[in-house]
């Protein structure tokens, strides 16, 4: 890993209200890199990205991102620093087109290439060049997740956060959508991908972190962590 990592999270604590929810979290990404971060519901995954992303105010640590301080910027300057967050739970606009819902993408960033981005995402989600006059609301459950990593990507993310994006989705399309984000991936995009997920996650990420109880209690190359089955047992209810 470089000196400097893309992305460098040190002793990140956050919450809400009097709960604290991460506790003391390190967390590295470098350049061109795809990590992944693992854990049970309630571990604190989620507040995690949304910490990063500016979402959430960190208590305590720091976040940066291209060696920059990032843990006191806003969402929108965050975004326009090339550090894109894929919420769970889609969050498309179901009345606008697959088109409109993509081209919403590039609106803090990229919009002079709004045209080519979408080119480059309708190559890598042909199916959404197939339904980009469609109302989103009307698309499957996989192609609305397609939709939203397409999205993230028309902003010409540095770094891409996806938040459980095979939550809901059939064993057939959460094989499709790992393809598809490993693909994105070797176009050299860094990805930080943070799943329940285990067995997939792992097959398509250089190292991986695991959390438990809001702190990173373990993180090696992935190959390694996906050879301790108590782990599993232990930390991620499998």
């Amino acid at each position: 890993m470089p000196t400097e990592p893309l992305l460098d999270i040190r002793g990140l604590c956050a919450g809400y209200g009097d709960t604290e929810v991460l506790r003391g979290v390190d967390l590295a990404v470098a350049a061109g890199e795809i990590i992944a971060v693992l854990g049970a519901n309630g571990v604190g995954k989620s507040t995690l990205n949304r910490t990063i992303s500016g979402v959430v105010r960190a208590w305590a640590g720091a976040i940066r991102f291209d060696g920059v301080p990032i843990e006191r910027e806003k969402p929108a300057a965050i975004v326009a620093r090339g550090l894109i967050h894929v919420p769970e739970g889609r969050r498309i606009f179901a009345n606008l087109s697959v088109q409109e819902n993509l081209d919403l993408g590039s609106y803090r960033r990229a919009a002079a290439r709004r045209a080519a981005n979408r080119e480059r995402v309708f190559e890598i989600f042909p199916r959404l060049h197939q339904r980009r006059l469609q109302r989103a609301g009307t698309l499957s459950g996989g192609e609305q997740q397609m939709l939203a990593i397409g999205r993230g990507l028309m902003a010409e993310p540095t770094l891409l956060i996806l938040d459980e994006p095979s939550l809901g989705l059939s064993p057939l399309m959460v094989e499709e959508l790992f393809a598809l984000v490993a693909r994105i991936h070797a176009d050299g995009v860094a990805v930080m991908l943070v799943e329940q997920n285990v067995v997939q996650s792992l097959e398509i990420a250089s190292r991986a972190y695991v959390l438990a109880e809001g702190q990173c209690i373990m993180s090696g190359a992935a190959a390694e962590l996906g050879a301790y089955p108590e782990l599993k047992r232990a930390y991620l209810g499998l």
